[in-house]
């Protein structure tokens, strides 16, 4: 195990308290849950009854809030929605969309260089489609490796490795220098609105400048020590569930270590062929089951699929609770959201998406009950998610304020 986050690691000047760090992990299976298996049917606040997926996850009912009538203004449709799930951007299937920057982007820039990497872009099944988007909508290629994964995060190079790395590093602001005069030259010809344009150039290069010279700075500093071996990558994507658990597992580890502290995950269950049950596969493949049209056989097998998540998520709950942090253990500073893009991908709608939202510091136990007909804005959320990473901010895309309900203990 690498070594958690410690209070020596931390000056302390006097009496001043240690400020430790708060997290986040977003995590979107593209292909929803089944309605009335993850859905309270009876009851709202804290005295819901638990639905059969969240009965699994039961011993944790104190630490996360499932919320209902909830979605993204002006976000409609089936798979596009997905580049939207963590943007909140409106309009994705429209020919002339654009997307916007997600919350783990926002997150990131607050931390800065804190921490090695400001956030790590993960997927299952991926094949480097992403849910986390750059200030321009730009996709951050997800990585689907553990073992690579873990050597990114754990393995030292060699001296003549990281010499490599660090002439590559240089070598980009040297480019980035040049590009740079030369636009600086062109500026006294330009017109207003490409004297826009260059002001935003700049804010960008001063970005990329920041970025390069943090690079440089960790690439001196020793990786993390662990004892623990490098994971074997699981080949067959047909194994989804024990690949959905080592992404948790090493979401987690690289939280311990304080390697980066916001991590996204994209479950592509939409790619994922038939699977595996106990190592025995289903008859029907992932996607086609999700259009199960009622048919009890593939909500049957759907279940055995959407039940092993479920578990998957219990146990990364279990594993945060279990590293003790300050008065209290890693999940009190570590949000995790769950959630899809969609509400029902039987019918291919993204409304009523299933949401919920474990540890963080807040007040949960509870069913946070909106209407099914007039939803609620999910930014909302997201803007309450932003503030407890620090960020100090009251709108997050088409957010109208903080999450109605959703209290921060005290």
């Amino acid at each position: 195990m690498a070594l958690p986050f410690l209070e020596a690691m931390t000056p302390v000047f006097g009496q001043t308290k240690v400020q430790r760090p708060m997290r986040m992990f977003c995590i979107c299976n593209n292909l929803s849950m089944i309605p009335e298996y993850f859905f309270p049917t009876e009851g709202s606040g804290r005295d819901y009854v638990l639905s059969p997926y969240l009965e699994l996850i039961k011993e944790h009912r104190a630490d996360f809030t499932v919320f209902s009538g909830v979605s993204h203004p002006g976000v409609v449709g089936g798979h596009p929605t997905q580049p939207s799930f963590l943007t909140a951007a409106p309009g994705p299937n429209s020919p002339s969309f654009r997307n916007s920057i997600s919350i783990d982007q926002v997150a990131a820039e607050h931390i800065g260089s804190a921490v090695r990497y400001p956030v790590l872009a993960l997927g299952v099944n991926a094949a480097g489609s992403s849910i986390s988007f750059t200030a321009s909508g730009v996709a951050i290629p997800s990585e689907d490796r553990p073992s690579a994964l873990f050597a990114e995060l754990f393995l030292q190079g060699s001296q003549d490795e990281v010499a490599e790395q660090l002439r590559r590093v240089d070598e980009g602001r040297s480019i980035l220098d040049t590009v740079n005069r030369e636009a600086r030259r062109m500026e006294s010809r330009i017109s207003t609105r490409d004297r826009e344009r260059m002001d935003q150039y700049f804010t960008s290069v001063r970005d990329l400048e920041q970025r390069f010279r943090a690079s440089r700075e960790w690439m001196l500093k020793p990786k993390p020590a662990v004892s623990a071996q490098p994971p074997k990558d699981v080949e067959s994507a047909a194994d989804f569930l024990e690949k959905t658990q080592l992404m948790f597992d090493m979401t987690r580890l690289a939280f311990e270590s304080d390697s980066t502290r916001v991590t996204t995950l994209l479950l592509n269950s939409a790619t994922t062929p038939t699977v595996n049950i106990q190592g025995k596969p289903l008859k029907d493949s992932y996607h086609n089951l999700s259009h199960h049209g009622q048919s009890p056989e593939k909500l049957d097998q759907l279940k055995q699929i959407e039940d092993g998540q479920m578990k998957a998520l219990g146990k990364l709950m279990a594993g945060l609770k279990a590293v003790p942090e300050g008065d209290g253990h890693m999940l009190d500073r570590t949000m995790i959201l769950f959630g899809s893009n969609m509400g029902s991908a039987s019918k291919h709608t993204s409304d009523n998406m299933p949401i919920l939202l474990a540890g963080g510091g807040f007040k949960h136990g509870q069913h946070l009950a909106f209407d099914q007909h007039n939803n609620y804005p999910l930014p909302n959320l997201y803007v309450s998610m932003l503030r407890r990473m620090g960020v100090e901010t009251d709108r997050f895309s088409t957010s109208t304020g903080t999450m109605k309900g959703l209290e921060v203990r005290v």
